[in-house]
């Protein structure tokens, strides 16, 4: 196993990220054959889900990926410099300052407005060029994207006047995370129609839930993001993708407080039995988020249980509320030998992405894109033979 450390001194920080490369190519592979005979792609925005476009990129054209999706065109930039051959799309499209980034670094926009089309087709007239773009279609989120009318209309146009060289045309779901949501069939039907008339060009529907949907929804390219990260990407199913990050803190003080006491800002949690407390080195600060206290916040009047860790085989609940830098944890009956090891688990083996992000009332993505920078590291990878 081949192990680079970046970010916090491992010896300073106050908590470990780690991240499974294998995990995460895996998972790409596992969506790859979902998709077939659709290509699929894969959504590396936010800086990779918050995991490192040069750590994820290259594992993700290794496994055989040619096209990546992301936001912005700084992000784009990033991504051309280590995957030159690939395709590279900018989700959020282009405007005037724009225009001659994305085109110096062969990048594609999602043009999702007649003004996007009408920028873009100039930029390119006056210069002699037809830069490839990709075009975006709303079928219902009412987000980003052309109407079906003004889309058919653009075909009908484009086809005489070549105004954009189009390569790929596009919608998203917005309840895909629900296979028995009626809407993901109306935009289905609604991009069905819209597929037929760009005929000669790619088709794509499916993010991560779209390609747990089925055929249907595939087309011709897939874009899953979370899924690749090992996030859940539907509400109705078990989740099929392998865990990537484990996220653990350090314990930095063991103390005892008896029953009746309180903890925390706010004293918003007393004590029902003498109780051993790890303070662990991680807060709000890093991303572990305040809304997942074990009590004083408005989310537990909704939600009754907090986040918690693991320590070994125990589940520790969360005290009070999450602070800053620190969090507390009931350590009550975890052995000597296990709090000697002097970490606690946030993420990980026994508590997926997905558990932790519900209990501070959120999901997967933004937890996950969220880490801070004051974790050290680990990118894991089998040796290559």
């Amino acid at each position: 196993m081949r192990v680079t450390s970046i970010g916090a001194d491992p010896r300073l920080a106050g908590g470990r990220l780690a991240v499974d490369l294998d995990a995460l190519a895996a998972n790409w592979r596992d969506l790859a054959a979902r998709s077939k005979p659709a290509r699929c792609s894969a959504v590396v925005k936010a800086n990779a889900y918050g995991l490192g476009v040069e750590h994820v990129v290259p594992v993700l054209l290794t496994a055989g990926c040619e096209s990546f999706f992301v936001a912005l065109p700084e992000e784009g930039v990033a991504v051309r410099r280590i995957a030159p051959k690939a395709d590279v799309f900018i989700l959020n499209g282009v405007h005037e300052h724009s225009a001659a980034t994305m085109v110096e670094a062969g990048l594609i926009p999602v043009l999702s407005s007649l003004d996007q089309i009408e920028l873009w087709s100039r930029y390119g007239r006056e210069r002699g060029i037809h830069p490839p773009c990709a075009i975006g279609i709303d079928t219902g989120m009412n987000r980003l994207g052309l109407t079906a009318e003004e889309a058919l209309t653009l075909r009908k146009r484009n086809m005489e006047e070549h105004l954009v060289s189009p390569v790929l045309v596009m919608s998203h779901l917005a309840c895909g995370d629900r296979a028995d949501h009626p809407m993901n069939a109306t935009q289905r039907e609604s991009f069905q129609r819209i597929a037929a008339a760009f005929d000669d060009i790619d088709s794509s529907l499916a993010n991560s839930a779209g390609v747990m949907l089925g055929d249907s929804f595939l087309f011709d390219v897939t874009r899953p993001g979370i899924a690749i990260y090992g996030g859940c990407a539907s509400q109705d199913r078990p989740n099929p993708m392998r865990p990537v990050i484990t996220l653990e803190a350090r314990i930095v003080q063991l103390r005892h407080a008896a029953k009746g006491e309180t903890v925390s800002y706010g004293a918003t949690q007393t004590l029902t039995r003498d109780t051993d407390i790890a303070v662990v080195s991680v807060g709000y600060a890093d991303g572990y988020p305040r809304a997942g206290s074990g009590a004083g916040v408005p989310l537990r009047e909704a939600v009754v249980s907090g986040q918690y860790g693991f320590i070994g085989d125990i589940r520790v609940p969360l005290l009070g509320r999450i602070t800053m830098d620190l969090t507390l944890f009931d350590v009550t009956d975890v052995l000597a030998d296990a709090l000697e090891q002097g970490w606690i688990e946030l993420i990980g083996p026994n508590i997926p992405l997905d558990d932790a992000a519900e209990a501070a009332g959120t999901i997967g993505y933004e937890l996950l894109t969220g880490l801070g920078p004051r974790y050290e590291r680990r990118y894991l990878k089998a040796v290559e033979s």
